[in-house]
């Protein structure tokens, strides 16, 4: 049991110190006085506002993790609708598209024994060079 950080050995400690100050009889009118003072403190506006503080500090981190957890909620819900818009969208355009009748207009592979249609680079003679042996004899 703590009551502001004061432990129990430590207020029986400090009973003890004020018996021995204050005497049995001022004992009493210092207790009457404290326990004023306390109730003082704790009926107050500030206290309130004191105990309202910290009690929001505490909850701090949960609100802002809860805060984040929605937003993210909300972005992935803002995704899979877009997605299943862009689907739907797709889907749409698909049944569109023509279907094939069999009258033979669909695409074929090209044969691998048909030659290509490529332009040959051109052929470039290589130049005879002055120290060939056929032009000096």
């Amino acid at each position: 049991m703590e009551i502001l950080g004061v432990g129990a050995s430590e207020l029986i400690f400090i009973l003890i110190i004020a018996l021995i100050v204050l005497g049995p009889r001022d004992m009493q009118k210092a207790g009457k006085t404290i326990g004023k003072w306390l109730r003082n403190i704790v009926t107050s506006d500030g206290w309130k506002v004191f105990q309202q503080t910290s009690r929001e500090l505490r909850t701090l981190p949960n609100k802002l993790i809860r805060d984040a957890n929605d937003e993210l909620n909300q972005i992935g819900n803002e995704i899979n609708n877009a997605s299943d818009t862009t689907l739907r969208h797709a889907q749409d355009n698909a049944a569109n598209w023509p279907v094939d009748t069999g009258n033979g207009l669909r695409s074929r592979p090209i044969p691998e024994n048909q030659p290509e249609n490529r332009i040959a680079p051109p052929v470039i003679a290589p130049k005879p060079q002055e120290g060939d042996s056929e032009n000096n004899a």
